[in-house]
């Protein structure tokens, strides 16, 4: 429920506070029977509620969705902008959503048009976001606009569901592996290291090896911990920079295995976008802009603001397409085919379907990829072990009789 701020008099002196409710009609209508003249109601901020709504102070992409898809309805049937995110707003159960759309509402209602609006808040409502429906502002086909950009929101949450398709298995094992490891250095190892001293034997190299490891182990951990906390904050702020998301984007690329994968989902992903831009009437060289800052790669958006200067020189977006370097010869034929016929966002539609067939195959045989090289990595692990552990034992046996 959204929050206002109010001044009233009470007893000839001023009060002022904030009050809960669904409107300001009826804070005043509070007031009123608490014996109280409003002089101002207004909604309160955002930022200003911010500390009751920092516990959720995002927007998840399905309820964007939801919301998008929301409007279109709701706009179709003939309600008003205004009514429709009031509305919406008032029945959000995400409270800090809830709160967006209200202040929306109220800037609405102060004369703004709703990109602007919209616009106000670019952690929700990205740029793609606002220009589709600044476009459709301007054609009077909202319902369209909010509808379009529902459908691109639903293939989003399909590209990061692949991306988390990619990613899962091999990260899984590798933090079973990880864990392994901990658990041998700090409870197994230890427990043999004080049989060979007990015995006073010769150890071999491997075992002198993984004991030494595991007593750097478990005297070192707490250091050990501290710099890799240090060491990952100082990475993520470093990929955080330009300099260093363009590298760590580009070296994601080149990953074995996995960065062809993350390579044909930002190639559909431009490709759809590109689509849908080009459809609501955006002009080519804004509507390039816009699409190399939503396609979550760094290295390949910077390619493709490299086409907005050839497109500026009077090249024909295949030429400066093929320039790039990072589309394949089938796509840049149709992106060819496109442009002669002028239905360049049906095929490009078409092509985004091409790369999504060749991630959903290679999706298909990722885990049967990755598994010899994991099953490597684990019987490595379980060598080094025997050679490092159980050895010594047939040793120690002998020294026993």
């Amino acid at each position: 429920m959204p929050a206002y701020q109010f001044s009233a008099r009470s007893n000839g002196e001023l009060v002022n506070g904030v009050r809960q409710a669904a409107d300001a009609t009826t804070v005043a209508a509070e007031l009123n029977a608490a014996g109280m003249l409003p002089i101002k109601i207004e909604l309160q901020a955002l930022e200003e509620n911010s500390v009751k709504l920092a516990w959720r102070r995002r927007v998840t992409l399905p309820e964007l969705i939801v919301f998008s898809y929301q409007m279109a309805s709701l706009t179709r049937a003939g309600i008003t902008v205004v009514k429709a995110i009031q509305t919406l707003g008032e029945s959000s159960r995400n409270e800090y959503f809830a709160q967006i759309l209200l202040n929306i509402t109220a800037d609405l209602e102060g004369g703004m048009d709703l990109a602007s609006c919209l616009d106000r808040h670019p952690t929700v409502f990205k740029e793609l976001y606002v220009s589709t429906i600044h476009i459709g502002e301007n054609t009077g086909r909202m319902d369209e606009a909010f509808k379009q950009i529902a459908q691109y929101l639903e293939m989003e949450r399909e590209t990061k569901r692949r991306i988390q398709a990619a990613t899962r298995y091999p990260t899984f094992v590798l933090g079973a592996m990880a864990i392994a490891v901990v658990i041998l250095n700090i409870f197994v190892i230890p427990a043999f290291a004080a049989v060979f001293a007990k015995y006073g034997a010769d150890l071999p190299w491997q075992t002198q090896a993984i004991i030494g490891v595991s007593n750097v182990f478990a005297e070192y951990w707490p250091i050990g911990m501290v710099l890799g906390v240090l060491a990952s904050y100082a990475t993520y702020r470093y990929v955080n920079t330009p300099a260093g998301k363009l590298r760590w984007h580009t070296a994601m690329l080149k990953i074995p295995i996995t960065g062809s994968i993350f390579e044909r989902i930002y190639l559909a992903r431009f490709c759809r976008t590109f689509a849908m831009v080009s459809r609501a009437g955006v002009p080519l060289v804004q509507a390039l802009r816009i699409v190399s800052r939503s396609i979550g790669n760094e290295y390949i958006g910077s390619r493709v603001d490299g086409m907005r200067a050839g497109i500026e020189r009077g090249e024909s977006i295949s030429t400066t397409a093929q320039q790039t370097g990072v589309f394949s010869p089938v796509v840049l034929q149709m992106i060819s085919v496109g442009e002669e016929t002028g239905s360049i966002d049906d095929l490009l539609v078409q092509a985004a379907g091409f790369y999504e067939e060749e991630v959903d195959y290679e999706l298909k045989g990722l885990t049967d990829a990755l598994e010899p090289i994991l099953i490597i990595g684990i019987a490595v692990l379980v060598l080094i072990m025997a050679l490092g552990v159980f050895l010594p034992l047939w040793d120690l046996n002998s020294v026993a009789r």
